[in-house]
């Protein structure tokens, strides 16, 4: 692994997994994803990880939702923003890629394989459901996988990537690094990779620390000093996970896509405090932060067009 001089502070401001009725805090409307972003970055975040949302909180893909959010944030702010292909298991993958296409990110998710992707059971936990989409959705992931072959990892990397777009790498398992090692010995993968470890997902490695360690191990058999790690976990131990991830001289991912608190029984009220408090405990650490310029760098990428 590349050891970080300087730390990158990745948020991910809405997702598509967390539903409006778990929290009213979680951006829905364009303006919003918007807002979140720009005081992520203000707060300290060099890339924004970005999903979309209609106004009731379903997960959008249409280009013309991101085109109120892409702009925005480019014109009042200079960081790095990292498109979701991911999108949600419930789209197409025309769909999850239609707004990485339209806008030719510098930076783009790949999910680096197909798994079971279970969130059902916020439904056992939410009482007073504000939309009627919101129940079906998440019971829906119980039954229904999330889907990425090799043939659409290989159509996202050669679509995406003739544009300039290079990846982060969403690995939610060991073998995810064992796919990526197999692309990048195809040549369809270049080095310095930005490999994304993801923890606590049902379905995927469970958010025990020994996995992060393990992961790590794995991908410096794998590839070596070609790789940039970063590390969150969802729920309760993103905090936790963060830091591990910067001790081991990584980087880290925060925001409400990926964890709603803040605290024990107390919910994060915006993306930026969720970044201030793990900024803090990076100060702690004696870590330095990566501006956005830091991370165009560190990571090769082109800049915006």
């Amino acid at each position: 692994m590349r050891h970080a001089a300087k730390v990158i502070i990745t948020t991910a401001v809405t997702g598509s997994v967390n539903v409006p009725s778990q929290s009213p805090y979680l951006p829905l409307t364009t303006a919003q994803v918007v807002e979140a972003a720009v005081e992520a970055v203000e707060a300290g975040s060099a890339i924004v990880h970005l999903h979309a949302r209609h106004p009731d909180g379903r997960p959008a893909w249409e280009p013309e939702v991101f085109a109120e959010i892409v702009p925005a944030i480019e014109e009042r702010t200079d960081a790095v923003i990292n498109i979701s292909t991911g999108g949600s298991s419930a789209m197409t993958m025309d769909q999850r890629l239609a707004a990485a296409t339209q806008f030719r990110p510098e930076l783009a998710s790949l999910n680096m394989g197909s798994m079971n992707f279970v969130y059902s059971g916020i439904a056992s936990r939410v009482t007073d459901w504000r939309h009627d989409w919101e129940k079906p959705y998440v019971l829906n992931t119980y039954s229904q996988p999330f889907i990425n072959t090799f043939d659409r990892i290989e159509h996202t990397l050669r679509t995406l990537g003739a544009n300039g777009t290079r990846f982060e790498y969403e690995c939610y398992d060991i073998g995810h690094l064992y796919t990526l090692a197999h692309f990048m010995d195809r040549g369809l993968v270049e080095a310095p990779l930005l490999i994304q470890g993801v923890f606590g997902i049902l379905g995927g490695i469970g958010a025990d620390h020994e996995n992060l360690t393990h992961m790590v191990r794995i991908a410096d058999k794998l590839f070596g000093d070609d790789y940039a790690f970063s590390a969150f976990a969802a729920g309760r131990d993103q905090m936790q996970f963060g830091t591990h991830s910067a001790w081991l001289g990584g980087h880290v991912r925060v925001g409400l896509e990926d964890s709603l608190w803040i605290g024990k029984g107390r919910l994060a009220e915006s993306n930026a405090q969720q970044v201030t408090k793990i900024r803090a405990v990076l100060d702690d650490l004696g870590k330095q932060i990566a501006t956005p310029a830091d991370a165009r760098v560190m990571l090769a990428l082109r800049g915006r067009e």
